[in-house]
C-alpha cells in the first residue's frame, strides 16, 4: 500500500500541471478492508432450562477474522471458561432464579456486537397428592399437597369437582428461592348429588408463556353429611318403608295361612 500510494505522489510531482493523471488518482476506489467486514455472533443454547441449584454451558460463537475481545455478562456465577477457533464456552453455577438474561458481547476491529440467551430454573412438582375429604361436622375439609415445587411464586393450585372448579389459589406472594412443599385446605359443603364425585387436584406453574401442569389422583364423596332436616326425613322415610314392608308381609302371611286352611 505504501509503494502504491508514494508512487502516486511521483507522478503528480512530475507532472504538476497535468489535471487529469491528479483526477484519475484521487477518484480511485479504496482498498477493501478486513476491518469493515460484516460479523455475526451467536449464543446457544437461546433458551435453557435446569433445576434449581443446577449449571449450564453457553456457548459464543463469531465469524469475525480477525482477534476479538469476547466477555459474558450475566448476574450469574460463572465458572469455568474455554476457548476455541471462533468460539468460547462459559460455564455458569447455581442457577437460582428462575428467570436470567445472558448476553455474549464480542468486539471485532473496533466494532461490538451481542446475542443473548434466556435460562430459566425450575422444578416440576415432584407430585400432587389429594387427601381422601374428611367430614367435620356437616363440612368436608379438602386437602392437596403440591411436593418438591419452584418457584412457589408462580403456582396456582386448583380443586375440582367432577371437573369443575370448586376454588383455586393463587401463590404469587411466596417469594423464596429453594424448592419448597404447598399444602392447600378447603372446607366445601357436599350433597347427595355429589355422592361418588371424583375429587382432583391442579398444580400449575406459569412461567412467561411457559405452562407446566400436574394434578392428582382422583378421590371420591364416599358419604354425604345429612343437616338435621335431611336426618329427620330420612328417618320418617326409612320408617315408612319398614311400615309398608311390615304390612305386605302381613298380607302375605294371611294370604299363605287361608290357603293351608283351604287345604
Amino acid at each position: 500500500m505504501e509503494s502504491v500510494l508514494f508512487s502516486s505522489l511521483l507522478l503528480v510531482a512530475a507532472y504538476p500541471r497535468s489535471g487529469s493523471l491528479q483526477h484519475e488518482w484521487m477518484q480511485s476506489p479504496p482498498m477493501p478492508s478486513r476491518a469493515s467486514m460484516p460479523f455475526l455472533v451467536r449464543l446457544s443454547p437461546e433458551v435453557e432450562a435446569v433445576p434449581p441449584g443446577g449449571s449450564v454451558w453457553l456457548n459464543c460463537s463469531h465469524s469475525c477474522p480477525l482477534p476479538v475481545r469476547s466477555s459474558l455478562r450475566t448476574q450469574l456465577r460463572q465458572g469455568k471458561t474455554l476457548n476455541g477457533s471462533g468460539w468460547v464456552s462459559y460455564q455458569l453455577l447455581d442457577v437460582r432464579a428462575w428467570n436470567s438474561k445472558v448476553r455474549c458481547v464480542v468486539t471485532c476491529a473496533g466494532e461490538t456486537r451481542e446475542a443473548t440467551a434466556r435460562i430459566t430454573a425450575y422444578k416440576r412438582p415432584r407430585s400432587v397428592i389429594m387427601e381422601p375429604p374428611v367430614l367435620v361436622g356437616h363440612k368436608y375439609t379438602l386437602r392437596c399437597y403440591v411436593i418438591h415445587v419452584f418457584p412457589v411464586g408462580f403456582l396456582v393450585v386448583s380443586l375440582r369437582k367432577g371437573g369443575q372448579v370448586v376454588y383455586f389459589e393463587s401463590l404469587e406472594r411466596f417469594t423464596g428461592s429453594d424448592l419448597a412443599n404447598v399444602t392447600l385446605t378447603y372446607v366445601i359443603r357436599a350433597g347427595p348429588n355429589d355422592l361418588w364425585q371424583p375429587l382432583t387436584c391442579h398444580a400449575r406453574l406459569n412461567l412467561d408463556g411457559l405452562v407446566v401442569r400436574s394434578s392428582s389422583a382422583p378421590v371420591m364423596f364416599t358419604m354425604i353429611a345429612l343437616n338435621p332436616a335431611s336426618k329427620a326425613l330420612a328417618s320418617a322415610s326409612i320408617v315408612a318403608l319398614v311400615g309398608i314392608l311390615l304390612a305386605v308381609g302381613a298380607v302375605y302371611v294371611r294370604k299363605y295361612q287361608a290357603v293351608q286352611t283351604q287345604l
